[in-house]
């Protein structure tokens, strides 16, 4: 059955799940990203999944389940073949004397359920199950993607190996990756044998070993299918596949170092399909939302995103492309590399062999009549002044920065010898960043704050002034602060968290501040008069997540404590 617009808005808007104006954005957002309507209303994090597919299943007067919560075993998904389960887009989840309960997004499917009874013998008892969940309960039929893997490498050991077998372990390692939600694959030559590590959610976790002798089998096989050279083992080189499989198609970035044990791998997994990131679920508080949105909205100056490496500057910048790309202005890009197509965009990745560094890149894109201008990142002089320039002479431009936080970006910038008065009158914005892991919301928990957390808050002055945390303790004793965090469970691996997201620290250029920076202030005195403009510190944009269970205090802690 096709859940239609008109039947989600009858379903939302009318009890008051959210707004006639949030349907409407969802409803035009989801147009312009060509995705459905009910992944954009999760997206923007107006409705949960689980909400929504209880919220469906009221409307339609039948009984709900999560199967991420819902423990899907081996023996009842046998019951009935995957190709049958994809293609009717039903699971069996439990299974008793005379019923056996089956998952769907599709309630109206009478004729299969009466077949399926037919076969079994039992009585079918149907329950609404999201797309989201049934496309995660679908993964379980390939079973243990590790105990295969482990199977494989043992035959290795046992019985050597053909190039079949190395196809297929690649296979699996890629399969494995992403099934656990992997943002890298790290392949580590060892003395005696090889490492593989995947990270999840920022964290290494140690995936597998392999014995040392197949390493060179696997790196030629990486360097084929990422059209690099198999015969060159001295130098780093770069390259890129496209992986499909019947599930996903994703893209993969390949970085091939050589080190002291041999060469070693870092493999970048790219889920185009899933990259549906915008301004509003990023986790910018509103007043931040609105700083950056009205930064985007200006004809030219600069929006720099800033923080170390993997503290998500280039998902930033994306994200305001995407905001901002129309049919009427012209956007263009040189990045390092392109690690997202955005239809619309002109992107354009440096290569060094050729001479099209950031620098020469920018310079010949000022000449392609750009209204916004996105560079991947400024590494240099040269590339500082080109972007400060186009930025004063009617260009948007959008890049990133290594920084610590928002107000070191200047005497950062003024160390590329670019000149105070031309940094004040070119940057708008600022935007310093980092990553925490968000609480799983399958085993999410409260808790009243434990002594050793309540030591370390006390301890932290600039913990201690954040507006959101002295709002709460001035109606109750702090030692009675409540907090969240995850028990740990299937859906999350036991960890007690699924995925990241953005602390933020943005920093809106105003005459004051235009001021220091022309007088070369310290860093010190900039952030100070940032404070009294109303900068909201990192550190205390992540106690108000940690406040309202979005993430914990001990993630918030270790990102932007100090």
């Amino acid at each position: 059955m096709e859940i239609t617009q008109e039947k989600l808005h009858e379903m939302l808007v009318p009890p008051g799940h959210i707004t006639e104006e949030q349907f409407s954005s969802a409803v035009t957002e989801s147009l312009n990203k060509k995705i459905s309507l009910p992944e954009e209303l999760i997206g923007q994090g107006l409705i949960s999944d689980k909400n929504l597919g209880r919220t469906i299943a009221d409307f339609f007067d039948i009984h709900f389940v999560d199967l991420g919560e819902a423990v899907t075993k081996y023996e009842y998904l046998s019951l009935m073949p995957e190709i049958v389960a994809r293609a009717q887009r039903a699971i069996v989840f439990d299974v008793s004397d005379n019923t056996l309960s089956l998952a769907t997004d599709q309630i109206d499917n009478y004729e299969f359920f009466r077949l399926l009874e037919k076969k079994t013998g039992k009585n079918i008892s149907v329950f609404y199950a999201t797309s989201r969940g049934i496309n995660t309960a679908l993964r379980s039929y390939k079973g243990d993607l590790h105990d295969k893997i482990e199977k494989l490498i043992n035959g290795f050991y046992e019985e050597g190996h053909q190039e079949g077998d190395i196809v297929r372990l690649m296979d699996l390692f890629l399969e494995y990756a992403y099934d656990n939600r992997a943002s890298d694959i790290h392949i580590e030559p060892l003395e005696n044998d090889v490492l593989i590590r995947f990270r999840v959610d920022g964290l290494l976790h140690e995936a597998v070993r392999y014995p040392k002798s197949l390493h060179d089998k696997i790196i030629f096989r990486i360097k084929i299918m990422a059209h690099m050279q198999t015969d060159e083992h001295a130098a780093a080189q770069d390259g890129r596949f496209e992986y499909h499989n019947l599930e996903n198609d994703f893209d993969v970035r390949v970085s091939i170092l050589p080190v002291s044990d041999g060469e070693n791998v870092v493999m970048r997994l790219l889920d185009s399909h899933a990259h549906q990131y915008t301004l509003e679920n990023l986790g910018l508080s509103h007043t931040n939302y609105q700083k950056v949105l009205d930064a985007a909205k200006r004809p030219h100056g600069m929006i720099l995103a800033v923080g170390p490496t993997g503290s998500g500057k280039t998902t930033v910048l994306y994200t305001i492309l995407e905001k901002l790309n129309n049919p009427e202005v012209n956007v263009m890009t040189i990045e390092d590399p392109v690690e997202y197509d955005i239809e619309g965009v002109q992107q354009t990745q440096v290569n060094s062999k050729k001479n099209l560094t950031f620098a020469n890149g920018l310079r010949s894109i000022v000449r392609q009549d750009p209204d916004i201008i996105m560079v991947g990142e400024i590494r240099d002089e040269e590339t500082a002044d080109i972007a400060i320039n186009s930025a004063l002479t009617g260009h948007l431009v959008i890049s990133t920065l290594h920084t610590n936080d928002a107000a070191t970006t200047f005497p950062r910038l003024t160390e590329m010898n670019v000149e105070p008065f031309l940094i004040a009158s070119s940057v708008n914005i600022i935007i310093a960043l980092r990553l925490v892991r968000r609480i799983c919301p399958h085993c999410k928990e409260s808790y009243i704050v434990e002594a050793a957390e309540l030591e370390t808050l006390t301890q932290n002055s600039r913990a201690m002034d954040c507006d959101s945390l002295k709002a709460v303790t001035s109606e109750k004793d702090i030692s009675q602060l409540r907090l969240y965090r995850g028990r740990g469970c299937k859906a999350c691996q036991d960890t007690g968290y699924i995925g990241r997201i953005g602390i933020y620290e943005v920093l809106e250029v105003d005459e004051k501040i235009r001021l220091l920076i022309t007088k070369k202030e310290a860093a010190d005195v900039i952030y100070n008069q940032a404070l009294e403009s109303g900068m909201v510190p990192l550190l205390c944009d992540g106690i108000a997540k940690a406040l309202d269970g979005t993430t914990t205090l001990e993630e918030v802690i270790k990102v932007a404590g100090t």
